[in-house]
């Protein structure tokens, strides 16, 4: 029991530094409380328990990644919506979307789609510049 909590807090130490506790909501946590229950009742002889606790959590996760694909916007949208070009680096990235966020903001009078749309493009884009190869044939 002590290795699985181990796991957890290494897990938890991950997310918080790669900010994706950011972006998680309560079905997350409750996705978080049904594994550590599923291995409870696992190690206490109750796999068909478990199984239903894991079931949960997969069809949860499931949902996730549909939901995450969907919002989902092509880069080149991405790049139109933030008003940068294809070679603009994080600070430029960063640097529209805190322009461009001061105007859709909620608080400022924007909509919270439109809002959300922005931080969407903002992350896509930030991505694919960590994702990006040298090129080193220059």
């Amino acid at each position: 029991m002590h290795f699985l909590l181990l796991a957890f807090g290494a897990i938890a130490i991950w997310a918080w530094w790669t900010g994706r506790l950011q972006r998680s909501d309560s079905g997350d946590w409750a996705a978080i409380a049904a594994v550590i229950l599923g291995f409870k009742l696992f190690t206490t002889g109750q796999g068909l328990l478990a199984l239903i606790c894991f079931s949960g959590v997969a069809a949860w996760a499931a949902y996730r990644s549909q939901q995450f694909r969907r919002a989902m916007m092509p880069v080149a949208e991405a790049r139109e919506l933030l008003g940068v070009g294809e070679d603009a680096d994080k600070a430029t990235i960063r640097a529209a979307h805190r322009r461009l966020i001061a105007k859709v903001h909620p608080d400022a009078g924007g909509s919270a789609e439109l809002a959300r749309r922005v931080n969407a493009a903002r992350e896509i884009l930030l991505s694919e510049v960590r994702n990006q190869i040298p090129d080193s044939s220059e």
